[in-house]
């Protein structure tokens, strides 16, 4: 329970800090837009807190477990439980129980919680800040595509609900020998069935003068399955979503490996949260008076950053297809749990 509780506010206040630098950054980059108030900034940063929060749990779980072995040492609780003959083992044991259910409630729970308010979180940056998404990038979302008329290419300034609708549109349209027809400015587009919808389109051919249009058909033969596995990133699905996905990019020929890795992360988590504890534990369990206490934190923070910046290798060596999603998803796990496996077997049984 100590573990627990320890867990639960260091979250907390991790989750506080990220708000309050969150916000002050939303405020600052907002200073001259008018739509932008003080609750709507708030408001936005609430939406976006919790995906990058998701990402710093392992750290939240390690720096518990060594405040809770640590404090148990300082009293001399771990004194007298080893003179009782309570074992390392014993001691780790509901930590890493504790771990593991906090693993799988943030897996099933906060992650699709987080997905959600982040996907909330776009929609309420256009609404504040027009129809350029805040801190899109220049170039935008681009699709290729094919119908019957020819293919033809476009771009979206942003979109919303997972690519159905885009905003600030471009087409660029091409016959079917390639040669290139006519541009397309729309303020938006949505995919019904067999085409997109565009509103207040103007149609630029490349011999006659331009129109305007309140709304134009242009033909499609994507679906909507292929559009949000276009424009959904790996990091706004959820665990239930993730193998639908993986399973439409493989259909259609698509690379499946940032989906593959994000479902392998998720499945791994509740088993990274217990290697953290017994990482934790292998630079926490010795007594206090013994002295070396600052050196036994600074190894407990410094392996919790080797663990992250490795996880970031095998993450980026994944998605550029040099190792596969279940290896760069699971090493960091193994190297954590055995490593604090076999320190605390030689602390314990020599």
């Amino acid at each position: 329970m100590r573990f627990l509780t320890t867990a639960l506010a260091v979250f907390a206040g991790v989750v506080l800090l990220v708000a309050l630098l969150d916000s002050v950054e939303l405020m600052r980059r907002t200073a001259t837009n008018e739509n932008a108030t003080a609750l709507a900034v708030i408001k936005l940063s609430f939406f976006r807190v919790p995906i990058i929060a998701e990402r710093i749990i392992p750290f939240c779980v390690l720096i518990a477990a060594m405040s809770c072995y640590l404090s148990l040492s300082r009293r001399n609780e771990l004194v007298v439980a080893r003179a009782a003959g309570v074992s390392a083992w014993q001691f780790t044991a509901p930590a890493v129980a504790i771990a593991l259910l906090l693993g799988v409630l943030t897996t099933l729970v906060y992650n699709p919680v987080a997905a959600l308010l982040q996907e909330r979180s776009k929609r309420y940056e256009i609404e504040i800040f027009g129809q350029r998404e805040f801190g899109q990038q220049e170039s935008g979302f681009w699709v290729r595509q094919r119908s019957p008329d020819g293919q033809s290419i476009i771009n979206a300034r942003n979109s919303r609900d997972q690519g159905l609708r885009l905003e600030g549109v471009t087409v660029f349209t091409f016959d079917e020998q390639g040669r290139y027809q006519e541009r397309i400015e729309a303020r938006s587009a949505e995919l019904q069935d067999g085409a997109w919808a565009l509103t207040e389109a103007r149609v630029y051919p490349s011999n006659s003068p331009p129109s305007e249009h309140g709304t134009y058909a242009l033909k499609t033969n994507i679906s909507r399955e292929q559009v949000r596995e276009n424009f959904s990133t790996p990091e706004t699905l959820t665990v239930w979503e993730l193998p639908e996905y993986i399973r439409l990019a493989e259909n259609a020929g698509l690379a499946a490996a940032g989906y593959r890795l994000q479902y392998q992360k998720l499945l791994s988590r509740p088993f990274l949260l217990a290697a953290m504890v017994l990482l934790a534990a292998a630079f926490s369990l010795r007594f206090a008076r013994m002295g070396g206490v600052q050196k036994m934190v600074l190894g407990g923070v410094l392996s919790g950053f080797f663990l992250y910046v490795l996880s970031k290798i095998t993450e980026d060596m994944s998605k550029t297809e040099l190792l596969s999603p279940v290896t760069a998803a699971w090493a960091p796990v193994l190297v954590g749990g055995l490593t604090g496996f076999l320190v605390l077997l030689y602390q314990e049984d020599g």
